[in-house]
């Protein structure tokens, strides 16, 4: 696959992008995303977060303008979801053959590289039994993890925001992963970029459920033809309904006004 990105011997990378209902998101795949993390975490220059982002997340902007301003605040907004690769064909970048699909991101980076980067576990019931499989697995250095916020208790409380940033700085790892969920990990890593001086922060949700085993994935063929949703609304449809039966649609409907230029998003 032919590489995207041009890395720099130093500074900032350009990195190759359009937009979605005024959001930004790169277009680049696995092998350039792990790529720029590695020059932010050899260079060491700021604090860098990463947001695994797909249609839901995309469409919840339209409700939370907010959100909108915290993505395109993201050093890298990767395409989660199949519908922003096709958008990203769409927008002239053909390079774009699938997903940057957050679990596959974070298995492909803890299996390439091993015991290269140190490693902290942030936000997600299944972060130690994650340390644990990863370490045994793939050689994962693990310097730290610590649990989720008690059920109820957001936005975390100042006491809660001084004991974490303590517990993670005295760690000095290279790269947190944050598995609170859309759209608290992103708003924690908008937030935390100004206490931390780690250099890679990377919003992976489900992703730990996924790689302990405690959620299923949906069978390979689905993954690649955008038929995910579908596994998923399945199995969680209490959950998941609204997610793909009223924001899918919404999406759609807005990204077609987008593209014929009948309503501007920026």
């Amino acid at each position: 696959m032919s590489s995207s990105v041009v890395i720099p011997e130093s500074g900032e990378i350009n990195i190759p992008n359009f937009r979605v209902l005024g959001v930004r998101v790169h277009a680049l795949q696995i092998p350039d995303a792990l790529r720029v993390i590695d020059h932010w975490i050899q260079e060491r220059r700021a604090v860098h977060y990463v947001c695994p982002t797909g249609m839901h997340g995309v469409s919840e902007t339209l409700k939370h303008p907010e959100l909108r301003e915290i993505l395109n605040a993201a050093d890298l907004i990767t395409t989660d979801g199949t519908p922003l690769v096709w958008l990203a064909r769409k927008h002239g970048h053909h390079h774009m053959h699938r997903r940057v699909y957050g679990p596959e991101m974070m298995g492909t980076l803890l299996r390439e590289t091993g015991p290269k980067y140190k490693h902290f576990f942030y936000g997600n019931r299944a972060s130690e039994k994650m340390a644990e499989i990863s370490a045994k697995k793939y050689g994962t250095r693990v310097v730290g993890i610590y649990p989720p916020p008690p059920d109820g208790v957001w936005p975390l409380p100042d006491d809660e925001k001084e004991k974490l940033t303590h517990a993670i700085e005295s760690a000095a790892p290279d790269i947190v992963w944050v598995g609170l969920g859309a759209p608290r990990q992103e708003k924690w890593m908008y937030e935390f970029r100004h206490r931390l001086t780690v250099p890679v922060l990377i919003g992976v949700g489900a992703a730990f459920d996924f790689h302990v085993g405690a959620l299923r994935q949906a069978p390979r063929w689905m993954q690649e033809n955008g038929l995910e949703w579908f596994f998923r609304l399945s199995h969680e449809p209490k959950r998941l309904w609204r997610r793909y039966l009223v924001n899918g649609p919404r999406f759609a409907w807005n990204v077609g006004l987008e593209l014929a230029r009948l309503k501007d998003f920026s």
